[in-house]
C-alpha cells in the first residue's frame, strides 16, 4: 500500500478578498513540484465566495470539471446556455471539450458561499462539450457509499457521467461506523468534515490522504463526518 498524506494546513491559499481559495494541488500563483496531480486528478480547490461576488466568463477546454456545493448556492452560466444555481446537495459536471465558457457568482447579499471544485484530466480530447447538475437524496449516503460520478461508458445507475475511468462517491459516516472501500483505481480521500480514520491514518477536517496497489481500504468514522472519495486512474 502507498500512502500520500496532505493535511489541510499544508494547502495553498490565494486570498483575493472576494475569494479564498485552498488549493490542494498546483494552481495559478500556488505552485508545488510535488503537488501536481493525483493520478488522473489534476485540481481540487476549497473555495469560499464572498456575497454578491464570483468569477466572470472565462474558458475551459478538455477538461472534466465538477463542483460541489458545502455551503450556500452558486449560479452558473456557459456559452452552452445553461443558466443555473446549484446548491447544497447537488454535483455539477461539465465537460469542456472542444471548448466552453462559462461564470460563477454567489448570488447572496449575506452569505458566503463553500464549493469544492475538481478537474479531472479526461481519457479523450476534443469531446463535444456537455454539462448537467442533480440533486442527490442525502439519505443514499447515509453510512453507504453513493456514487455520483462514474465515466461514461461505465455508468453507474443515477451518477453523472465523465469521459474518464474516474469514479466520485460520498458518504456520510455516523460515529464509530465502519466500512471498507473497494478500489477500482488509485483514490483519494478528502474529509468535508468530520473525523475519519483510513487506512489507519486520522484525518480531521479538509485533511486528505491518496491511497494506491491496495484492494480495500477500512473507514472508521470517529465523529460524524462527510467523506468525499475520488477514485482515478494512476
Amino acid at each position: 500500500m502507498k500512502k500520500t498524506i496532505h493535511k489541510a494546513n499544508t494547502r495553498g491559499l490565494a486570498n483575493h478578498g472576494w475569494l479564498k481559495s485552498y488549493h490542494t494541488f498546483s494552481f495559478a500563483r500556488y505552485q508545488n513540484p510535488e503537488r501536481n496531480n493525483f493520478g488522473m486528478l489534476r485540481v481540487l480547490n476549497d473555495d469560499l465566495v464572498q456575497p454578491n461576488m464570483g468569477f466572470g466568463t472565462h474558458p475551459h477546454r478538455n477538461m472534466e470539471i465538477i463542483s460541489i456545493p458545502i455551503t450556500g448556492a452558486l449560479s452558473h452560466k456557459d456559452s452552452m446556455g445553461n443558466k443555473r444555481a446549484i446548491e447544497v446537495g447537488e454535483v455539477q459536471v461539465m465537460s469542456a471539450g472542444t471548448g466552453v465558457t462559462h461564470s460563477e457568482f454567489n448570488d447572496s447579499k449575506t452569505e458566503e458561499t463553500n464549493f469544492l471544485q475538481l478537474w479531472i484530466i479526461p481519457e479523450e480530447q476534443e469531446v463535444t462539450p456537455y454539462y448537467n447538475q442533480k440533486m442527490f437524496d442525502a439519505l443514499g449516503r447515509k453510512n453507504k457509499f453513493q456514487t455520483v460520478v462514474s465515466p461514461s461508458d461505465k455508468l453507474v445507475a443515477g451518477s453523472l457521467p465523465i469521459h474518464q475511468q474516474g469514479y466520485l462517491t460520498l458518504i456520510d459516516l455516523d460515529t464509530d461506523f465502519t466500512i471498507d472501500y473497494h478500489l477500482k483505481n488509485g483514490v483519494y480521500f478528502f474529509l468535508i468534515d468530520g473525523k475519519v480514520s483510513v487506512a489507519d491514518e486520522l484525518l480531521e477536517k479538509r485533511d486528505a490522504i491518496g491511497i494506491e496497489n491496495v484492494e480495500k481500504v477500512t473507514l472508521k468514522a470517529q465523529q460524524n463526518s462527510k467523506l468525499l472519495i475520488i477514485d482515478v486512474p494512476m
